[in-house]
């Protein structure tokens, strides 16, 4: 099982990946810079995915597709975003840029 990072510094070291690929990325809320969960909204040509952090059968670090298998329009990420974030007030939402819909850092996508 894989150490955890705490949310604040994951989300720095997110950003910073991003810029370093030439890709814009935001912090769209803050949420609890210790423990906080982590959804990443990536914005591409064909629409929005949301991943989701979460953890595999082993234990390591994970993402899943929050919004489904394929690309759904802005409102339809966003509306997602919101409704997390209604249940879990210690989230933190990242933006990234993804004309590619992959995300600018090393993700195991479930």
């Amino acid at each position: 099982m894989e150490p955890k990072v705490k949310a604040g510094l994951w989300a720095q070291m997110a950003l910073r990946l991003a810029d370093i690929a030439g890709r814009s990325g935001m912090v769209l809320r803050k949420g609890d810079p210790d423990a906080g969960g982590v959804l990443c909204l990536l914005r591409g040509r064909e629409g929005c995915v949301v991943l989701s952090q979460t953890r595999d059968a082993e234990g390591n670090a994970a993402w899943l597709r929050g919004t489904g298998k394929n690309p759904v329009p802005e409102p339809d990420a966003d509306s997602y975003v919101q409704r997390q974030v209604g249940r879990d007030p210690d989230l933190w939402v990242l933006e990234f840029d993804a004309p590619d819909l992959l995300p600018p850092f090393e993700a195991k996508i479930l």
